[in-house]
């Protein structure tokens, strides 16, 4: 397989870095400023919380969505599966998960390619063929080889702290004289969180878009993979609505987003399939007049 770097996707998650390091900055500045507490405990406090998250969020997404590594013993199949597809992309087999779930969906995680772990519904080993369900696995792969499972996690960091912030930052205001620079901090910080949303989301739309082209490269079969999203959209609205509400926070990681939730109404953390798929078929055609 020939590997081709995706600079327009490198470019986007540099520029999305440096964005939102610039907000980090200044939210920082913003935290000390308007919080009883000195810069050294924030930025002990917030860094603590980075840490954390880079070497724990691969547990915790998984935990989130209840699934479990998985043996070769158990699953078989599916680990000849991702150890061929690895081989095929030049990487390390990942940990491969299974979330006993109706919603037909994968996602990968991991900080960098040798702490990766690629995840399965069992709603999803229902529903494809073998074709399809490789298509899906080397998509979850052309994540990993692309790094951007690692960018995603990093720059969601701020989101999720500004937005914590947003919630319960009413605590620190217990008396009359806090109370003001505390609403100003609460403010600036919906601010960040909504600009940081934005641009998370406009990055994952294009890493999707960048997975597909890398899947499609890794099984050479792109009309495999649009197949599998026609199916996996299709199935999704079979799914108990409870199911999906419970997942839709774990959207930017799926191969499909899940259309409930409050993330799924506010911004898209995708393209449509239906561009995806018009992308792949695209492909499809250039490879077979090549």
């Amino acid at each position: 397989m020939e590997w081709k770097t995706d600079w327009g996707l490198r470019g986007r998650m540099g520029l999305t870095m440096f964005l939102l390091f610039a907000l980090y900055v200044a939210f920082v500045g913003v935290l000390v400023t308007f919080f009883d507490v000195g810069s050294l405990t924030i930025l002990i406090m917030l860094g603590g919380f980075s840490l954390a998250q880079y070497f724990f969020s691969d547990k915790l997404a998984l935990r989130s969505m209840g699934a479990r590594e998985v043996s070769a013993d158990e699953y078989p199949d599916l680990h000849r599966r991702i150890e061929r597809l690895s081989q095929q992309a030049d990487l390390p087999k990942p940990t491969v998960a299974v979330a006993n779930t109706q919603v037909p969906n994968a996602f990968a995680t991991g900080r960098n390619k040798k702490n990766a772990t690629v995840a399965v519904t069992t709603g999803l080993l229902e529903s494809l063929d073998e074709d399809e369900l490789d298509g899906v696995l080397a998509h979850e792969l052309a994540h990993v080889k692309n790094r951007d499972v690692m960018v995603m996690t990093i720059a969601s960091f701020l989101s999720t702290i500004a937005f914590f912030i947003v919630r319960w930052g009413w605590l620190f205001g217990g008396d009359n004289r806090q109370g003001a620079p505390v609403i100003v901090a609460i403010l600036v910080s919906l601010v960040v969180w909504v600009i940081s949303f934005l641009l998370i989301r406009a990055l994952s739309r294009y890493r999707e878009y960048s997975a597909d082209r890398g899947a499609a490269l890794i099984t050479g079969q792109p009309g495999a993979l649009a197949s599998a999203l026609m199916t996996i959209d299709g199935r999704m609205d079979k799914v108990p609505k409870e199911d999906l509400r419970e997942e839709a926070e774990m959207n930017a990681f799926f191969i499909i987003p899940i259309k409930a939730g409050f993330v799924g109404k506010i911004a898209s953390t995708h393209p449509s399939t239906e561009n995806r798929i018009e992308r792949l078929r695209e492909m499809e055609k250039e490879l077979e007049t090549a």
